[in-house]
């Protein structure tokens, strides 16, 4: 049996950095398992080819939930990604911290050292930001941060201008001094080029010689001397094989896969497992609990004037997109994100936090927007933009637990969506919100009708039966091996060491105790960066 010092499940956003960081020393060797394959293809790596991959069994594990009452017994699509940088491959490169106040939440649940003030350093430890480095930003990381506001749409100023109108200030910096506003998203992509963790911390730590990547290595369970996490079993070529970690074993696995592998591992809720006649490891009932995600719903506009659909709807439109990225240094609408424009919003007063989040895309697909079929690349026949609001912070949970001890069926993901009344009161909050927006000068100029939902859909029940019927997922999928001190109620502790078990952590977007307030991949990487320090840490500690 080959032997590492650790091995690391999953090279997605948190897992690429742990293999970088934790072999930089030359000290320790390590073993990066990966489900999926390559990320060399290039609609991985043109930005706007997420639209493509979205939906690409070869790239994504293609989940979808459990039928959800609130939404009309609908399954909702759960995209993870399933390659070289996981997630950071296949999202929208939208570069989004969260609100301090999100992270001084974790601390005061208990988890000291996760505070806004000590994750800080860590968020500037990862980036090269193009603003230069300042109390907020970083330079020289290996996330190059960039600033597009030369090549957005003009329609995006429009927006911003309209929320002025209605009280709601610009920023120039959502992860800056005033994250709260509206203004332009600033994003992970470079020269044109997607930057996934793969890029930015997996590609270049790939010489080393005390880093092993094995993709298309399914991990099937931990394995354990005792309660000591001792290696690793996983599938390759149809072989089962295993691998023995002399320190630790890391799961790195992302919200979905995380809670299944420990639960098939023996870890997890005590009369689950008996139930499916799996051996007990360690009762630890808050695995695959305190599921949490963005709910959002979007409302299309017929609009007046050009928009990104002018551009990429028409055959001919297409080819001149690609050409300019081909002859033109990589430029044009296909090294951007179509998620160009937003806002953090308080919607009510009294308010001490943004309880909004707004998205505004110059482009729209409000025909192919139902799970897996939706494409960014065929947007609407007719000049379109959209607007769509979630809760920054929605209350209600779901969960994630395996069906079978069969390590290759999907797990049961329940999302529990609009569960309490706040997260209902909010949807009409919301779309109050957009209409103020779309209302205002000089987005109104630009309004030819409201598409979706109508002018119809006017009182509560109505906006609320809408959102009942299209809502979707925005993929940020948390909180499943919560992070807490209590081992009854929290699966891993501050140093994200497993409950009840040793030589075992999790770190990734599962150990989140409440979402972020926006897009969570930048918050999934200072997790990876904060993780590879504690671990580093404890690595001059002798092994029992």
């Amino acid at each position: 049996m080959a032997q590492y010092d650790y091995i690391v499940i999953g090279a997605g956003s948190a897992g690429c950095v742990l293999a970088n960081r934790l072999t930089a020393g030359g000290m320790h060797s390590v073993l990066l398992l990966e489900a999926g394959g390559s990320d060399r293809s290039p609609w991985i790596q043109v930005p706007i080819g997420y639209g493509r991959t979205f939906n690409d069994p070869r790239y994504n594990w293609m989940y979808e939930a459990e039928p959800d009452a609130a939404l009309g017994g609908r399954r909702q699509f759960v995209p993870r990604g399933k390659v070289l940088g996981g997630s950071s491959s296949i999202n929208a490169m939208v570069y989004v911290r969260g609100q301090p106040a999100d992270f001084d939440d974790w601390a005061a649940a208990g988890n000291p050292g996760w505070s806004w003030r000590e994750v800080l350093p860590y968020f500037r430890k990862l980036e090269d930001h193009p603003g230069g480095e300042s109390g907020y930003h970083g330079v020289g990381g290996p996330v190059r941060i960039s600033d597009v506001s030369a090549q957005v749409h003009p329609l995006c100023g429009s927006f911003i201008a309209a929320c002025a109108r209605v009280g709601i200030p610009r920023t120039p910096d959502f992860n800056g001094a005033q994250p709260e506003g509206a203004g332009l998203w600033q994003v992970t992509i470079k020269d044109g080029v997607r930057v996934s963790t793969a890029n930015a911390y997996l590609k270049p730590a790939r010489a080393r010689r005390n880093l092993e990547v094995l993709t298309r290595a399914h991990a099937t369970r931990v394995l354990f001397e005792g309660r000591r996490a001792a290696g690793v079993e996983f599938l390759s070529g149809g072989v089962r094989l295993s691998a023995q970690a002399r320190r630790e074993v890391i799961v790195s696995a992302g919200a979905i896969n995380s809670p299944q592998l420990l639960e098939l591992s023996g870890v997890g809720d005590a009369q689950l497992l008996r139930r499916l006649d799996l051996p007990l490891v360690a009762d630890s009932p808050a695995v695959g609990r305190g599921l949490q995600d963005h709910l959002a719903v979007s409302y299309f506009y017929r609009s007046q004037v050009p928009t990104l659909n002018d551009q990429l709807a028409p055959f001919t439109g297409k080819v001149r997109a690609a050409l300019t990225y081909l002859l033109a240094a990589r430029r044009g609408p296909l090294a951007m994100s179509v998620n160009q424009a937003g806002a953090f919003v308080r919607s009510r007063p009294g308010l001490a936090l943004p309880n909004m989040h707004v998205y505004f895309n110059p482009a729209s697909y409000s025909t192919t927007t139902a799970g897996t079929s939706r494409r960014l690349l065929n947007p609407d026949p007719y000049p379109g933009f959209l607007m769509s609001f979630n809760t920054c912070r929605p209350t209600s949970r779901g969960s994630v637990h395996i069906r079978s001890p069969d390590p290759r069926a999907s797990p049961a993901i329940v999302l529990n969506s609009l569960a309490t009344e706040s997260d209902v009161q909010d949807v009409f909050e919301g779309a109050r919100l957009l209409r103020r927006i779309a209302a205002s000068e000089p987005l109104a100029s630009s309004i030819a009708s409201e598409r979706e939902p109508g002018s119809a859909v006017r009182g509560d029940a109505e906006v609320l039966a809408d959102f009942r019927q299209r809502a979707g997922s925005v993929f940020h999928d948390c909180g499943t091996c919560v992070m807490g001190p209590e081992p009854r109620t929290a699966v891993v502790d501050p140093q994200l060491r497993v409950h009840g078990v040793s030589g075992l952590r999790v770190a990734d977007a599962s150990i989140f105790p409440n979402i972020t307030s926006g897009n969570t991949n930048a918050a999934v990487i200072m997790v990876g960066e904060k993780a590879a320090d504690l671990i580093l840490q404890d690595s001059h500690t002798p092994q029992a």
